[in-house]
Parts: C-alpha cells; structure tokens; sequence
C-alpha cells in the first residue's frame, strides 16, 4: 500500500480525485456482507461496491436483473456497518432508474437514507442521463458504468467485448464525456479493449475504473467471490485469482463432517 493512501482515515470522492491527480492506482473491490465487508476494509481496498452482481453470487441468480432494491439496501446496510475506510457505493438495480428519473431519485434516496451508503452506481450514459442529472441534483454522488453493462444482457443476448467497433467505441467515448459533464464523480468501464479504455482515462478528468479494461485506466474493480476463488466455474481473461478458497473451505467442510462422524469432535478440551 502506498503511502498516500495508508495515511487516509477515510476514502471521499475528492480523495480519488486526487489519487487519479497523483497518478496512484485505485483499488475496488465488491462487498455484500458484515464479515467479509469489515476484511476487505482492514485490508485497505479503497471503495467497496455493493453490487447487484449479489443477485449472482450471493442469490444464485443467472443475471443481475431479479435483485431488488430492498435487498440493496439491505445489503448496503451490513456493508455500512463493516466499514471505517472505505467509499461505499451501491448499484442502483435494474428498473428502479431506466425510463423514470424521479423514480431513480426516489430509489437513490432509499439508499442512501436507509443503508448510509456514501455513493450510488448506475449502468448506461446518454440514454439514462435524465436520471443522473436528477441524482445529482439533490446532492448524491454518482458513479458511472459503461461497455458491457450486466442489465441489459438480454439486449445484448452476449457477455463478449463491447466497443469493438468504431461507431460503438465512439458512443462510449462520447457518453464518458457525457457522464463527466453531468458530474459524476468516477465511471467503471466493462469489459472492453485496452486501448479505448486507456483512451477514455485520458480524455476524462475524473477516475476511471475497469474491469476486463486493460491497466491504462485509473483503477481496478473485481468481485470477491471470483478473486477469492470461491466461485470457480466463472474464468474470464481478465481475472486474477488470489485464492483457491473453494477447495479450502470444502476440504475444511469434509474434515468437519468426518470429525463429527468419527466421535473425534468435540473432544475433552472442547466440552464444558
């Protein structure tokens, strides 16, 4: 950990401002519960992102799309309650902003009033700025998304690389723009080629975050579950595992279950 930020008592937006300024790399992960919030936080990750990506690996939901914002909330709370360093945003799930910016306002409030998140994130750009424009309005901290945004994987019909193209790589470039404009304070970028991330970092002022993005970009985001290696059929190009922890928790699972077969546990130290 660098210097600059171990001296951070807490992560704000102007912190990561000035990170992007000092050109020190910033470090996102996801979080969706008290225990494991509290470890990644002691460890000195920078944000944590309460992601709808839970409607995947703490749900077991194929998409992002079926989680709602009540389990956001509830979510964002456990995290909160965790939490002393780091800046947390929440995802604002699918259809509680597309097509309705009060009721995105209205969504970003529950948020931030009942979990005491620190920032919401929204997928899309020219097409969902009405929303964040009105986000913004009543002083609540937006972070961007775009390439493959997860909730509209039905219109895409494919996880592939987005941006391939020109005509597409453009609208990326323009709505980065678009986003940086409206205020929002940091955008994550999907899943797409190195070097037009690299381009969109460059050409905004504020941080930009990837994932499957190259390392031209302002930071990294990755969800826990996958770098910890507890979920394992999940493999990607662009992730790193930091752990095998499946096949150490399910061997420590078997040991358990053989201990309380063989009368082994609990012994005479273990018993009052």
């Amino acid at each position: 950990m660098s210097i600059h930020s171990s001296n951070i008592k807490r992560v704000t937006t102007h912190v990561l401002q000035e990170m992007k300024t000092k050109d020190e790399k910033i470090s996102m992960l996801t979080g969706y519960d008290f225990s494991m919030a509290k470890i990644i936080d002691s460890a000195g990750v920078d944000i944590i992102l309460v992601g709808d990506s839970a409607s995947n690996v703490m749900a077991g939901h194929e998409t992002t799309l079926p989680i709602t914002l009540d389990q956001m909330i509830y979510h964002a709370s456990s995290v909160i309650r965790a939490v002393e360093r780091a800046l947390v945003v929440v995802d604002l799930p699918f259809g509680t902003y597309q097509g309705n910016s009060k009721e995105a306002l209205s969504s970003a409030i529950r948020i931030m009033k009942e979990s005491g998140a620190h920032a919401v994130k929204l997928e899309g750009g020219s097409e969902i700025l009405e929303s964040i424009n009105r986000i913004l309005s009543a002083g609540i901290p937006v972070m961007g998304h775009l390439g493959l945004t997860p909730q509209s994987i039905y219109k895409f019909g494919t996880y592939v690389v987005r941006a391939k193209e020109d005509e597409e790589a453009e609208k990326l470039i323009e709505d980065a723009k678009l986003l940086e404009e409206a205020g929002c304070f940091a955008i994550v970028l999907e899943k797409i080629p190195a070097n037009l991330a690299t381009r969109v970092a460059q050409t905004v002022k504020i941080p930009v975050i990837g994932i499957g993005a190259g390392n031209g970009v302002d930071g990294q985001v990755l969800v826990v579950h996958d770098m910890l290696g507890i979920t394992h059929e999940f493999s990607p190009r662009f992730l790193r595992r930091y752990h095998n922890l499946y096949s150490e928790m399910k061997g420590a699972f078997e040991t358990y279950i053989k201990d309380v077969k063989s009368k082994d546990f609990p012994n005479e130290k273990e018993q009052y």
